[in-house]
């Protein structure tokens, strides 16, 4: 649980990552695409503000979510991104009126309760892994020792 906070980070600038891109592409209207204009309007949707904000913010969700992969269990980090589902339903709902209806509601509280069963699972892991990283110093240490 010590790295929570990361993993939270990441899933939160994953989610805002998505809402800006969004707003961008509602600022540019319908988009589409003819041979002669597609290079055009492709460095349009790339340079328009939102898009271009939400991309970089993908770029430090990444980086967040490498960090976070480097200290604890991909099978413990990657379901909490799930949670950037849940984020980007409820402020899309806010922020551009999009339809929350029942069903969507009980499946945001069904991805909620994996998560915290996902979250529980991992209190046990972290404890080994502290104890392996223990055991590894302790050898490393030795080594040392008997090498010099």
């Amino acid at each position: 649980m010590k790295y929570i906070v990361f993993i939270l980070f990441t899933v939160a600038t994953n989610a805002a990552a998505q809402l800006m891109l969004k707003q961008g592409m509602l600022s540019l209207g319908p988009v589409s695409f003819t041979a002669d204009t597609m290079i055009a309007r492709i460095f349009q949707i790339l340079f328009n503000p939102w898009v271009f904000a939400g991309l970089a913010t993908f770029v430090i969700s990444m980086a967040s979510h490498l960090y976070v992969l480097s200290k604890v269990e991909l099978s413990f980090a990657y379901p909490f991104l799930s949670l950037a589902y849940v984020a980007v339903a409820i402020f899309a709902y806010v922020l551009f009126k999009e339809d929350l209806n029942s069903w969507r509601i009980a499946g945001i509280a069904f991805i909620c309760i994996g998560t915290v069963l996902i979250a529980q699972s991992g209190r046990d892991g972290h404890a080994v892994d502290a104890q392996d990283t223990a055991q590894s110093t302790q050898i490393n240490v030795a080594a040392r020792e008997i090498s010099g």
